[in-house]
């Protein structure tokens, strides 16, 4: 079952009435109706006239782009304005890959959730929170067919791998902006967030202009260039 305040997939415990959401922290109720709430569940998240799903709740207060067509992208370019850490190119990367991606690849303008230090809207500035909830809003009802890109420019590092699943020991991490009060964001939160609610014939384009970047998504396989080899 799905999270109903941002969408993520729930493991439900035998027997749990109820289940909260590692992501969001929201709690959903878990109905058992038999056969019967099956169906009635299964009505209820879908779209009208057989399309995409129903938006969940807080997908829906955060006002993100309304899903339509085969294409859409989240873009984030923190600069971390004001810190000691302070870039000066990543809001300018987001404004070039949004032009790439509407003038040459034919993306809609209102498909695409662009998310910078600049934006004034509170959903829309890069916390972990808002990260976590927009890579949500990208993989969402996602089907056969679509082309999705997720692109993140800004600070990245590592830290001590806890469960086990890194040959160095290490996870690889994004910084939102944020980073110091609610922490960074693992690889292992990525996977769950953009890869793992892929269905068959999706495509996710990732692009990562940040350090430690060669993993962050935390897939099965690594492809590594040898030098000055071309990549098509």
């Amino acid at each position: 079952m799905e999270c109903g305040q941002c969408g993520a997939g729930l493991s439900v415990p035998r027997g749990a009435r109820s289940v909260q959401c590692a992501h969001c922290r929201g709690v959903t109720r878990v109905q058992r109706h038999g056969a019967v709430g099956f169906v009635m569940n299964a009505f209820a998240n879908m779209a009208v006239g057989g399309g995409r799903p129903v938006t969940p709740p807080r997908l829906r207060e955060a006002g993100y782009p309304r899903v339509h067509g085969d294409k859409r992208a989240l873009l984030i370019g923190i600069n971390y304005t004001g810190t000691e850490n302070e870039l000066s190119g990543p809001i300018n990367d987001v404004k070039g890959m949004s032009f790439l991606l509407t003038q040459k690849y034919g993306f809609p303008k209102e498909c695409i959730l662009t998310m910078t230090d600049e934006e004034r809207d509170p959903y829309r500035r890069p916390t972990k929170s808002n990260i976590l909830l927009a890579m949500r809003w990208l993989v969402h009802g996602c089907r056969s067919g679509d082309s999705l890109v997720f692109h993140f420019s800004g600070m990245a590092g590592q830290m001590e791998d806890e469960d086990g699943d890194e040959q160095d020991g290490e996870d690889q991490t994004i910084f939102p902006l944020d980073w110091e009060l609610n922490g960074e964001i693992r690889d292992d939160e990525i996977n769950d967030a953009l890869v793992r609610p892929l269905v068959k014939d999706v495509t996710l384009h990732a692009v990562i202009d940040a350090c430690h970047s060669g993993t962050m998504l935390d897939l099965p396989n690594i492809y590594k260039l040898k030098k000055y080899e071309r990549a098509d």
